[in-house]
């Protein structure tokens, strides 16, 4: 039997992929990405009409049905009736992108001193608590009953090594918090976790952590940020993670398992 090219090892056709958080900024982007590779996508956003508005975007630009949903990952309930109404619009999900997330950058931010509990709460709750709830109830329900998956989670390079907060000098940003910077550690390691478990059932976990990506930053902050990464420049939305992604979600890493991806410009090879 001849071997797979690297086209078809690259190709998604076939699969539907689920992106939580798929409505803006890197999640669109890795939608489009999956999209534009052959996938079925499903996205969501808090917004029901925001991710129906990319949803239709998406699948305008690429030809593939792509529905979006309604759903805040900190909550079981919505997350198992967002599993059952993907399940129920698409038989099947062979991809998980686990992106929903925040991070806030402004003045109102509380260093660890100060930082209110319900803060804390809140962030935990979107970036790592909403990781173990997806990945419990679409691979309960979708991946282990159909013996194959891929999970990839998004974490970042601020869940890897300590903020330089010398770049938010003279800007109105406040900085990432302690928080965040603990739940995507959380989320890095916790893809180690799942991965050694999950491999049992022919289902691969892998993780993505970005570094800094460009979105009308003060340009203060962007020349500091620029001179932390050997590269010299951060991330551009719409192209610089749709390899990533595609490679992890496909057949191209079918022996990757259990690592973290920087794409950070080198920011984490200093």
């Amino acid at each position: 039997m001849a071997e797979p090219t690297i086209q078809q090892l690259f190709d998604l056709s076939g699969k539907v992929a689920l992106v939580t958080g798929g409505a803006r900024n890197l999640g669109r982007d890795m939608a489009s990405a999956l999209a534009e590779a052959g996938a079925d996508v499903a996205i969501t956003g808090r917004s029901l009409e925001a991710a129906q508005k990319t949803a239709a975007e998406i699948a305008a630009d690429t030809g593939r049905k792509i529905v979006g949903f309604a759903c805040d990952v900190r909550y079981e309930d919505q997350v198992a009736s967002l599993v059952d109404a993907v399940l129920a619009e698409f038989g099947k999900i062979d991809i998980l992108v686990n992106n929903a997330g925040n991070v806030v950058s402004t003045p109102d931010n509380k260093p660890l001193e100060q930082r209110p509990i319900e803060e804390w709460d809140f962030t935990i709750g979107v970036n790592l608590t909403g990781v173990f709830l997806c990945s419990k109830h679409v691979v309960a329900r979708a991946m282990k009953p159909a013996g194959s998956g891929v999970i990839v989670n998004i974490g970042s390079v601020a869940g890897m090594a300590g903020k330089d907060y010398r770049v938010y000098n003279g800007t109105p940003m406040g900085g990432v918090t302690i928080d965040y910077a603990a739940a995507k550690g959380g989320v890095i390691n916790m893809t180690r976790e799942m991965a050694c478990w999950l491999s049992q059932y022919n289902i691969r976990v892998n993780c993505i952590s970005p570094g800094g990506f460009w979105r009308k930053q003060p340009e203060q902050f962007v020349q500091q940020y620029n001179y932390l990464v050997p590269m010299g420049r951060m991330g551009q939305d719409g192209k610089e993670m749709k390899g990533a992604v595609v490679y992890l979600a496909s057949e191209a890493s079918s022996y990757v398992t259990g690592i973290n991806l920087p794409v950070d410009g080198g920011m984490t090879a200093w």
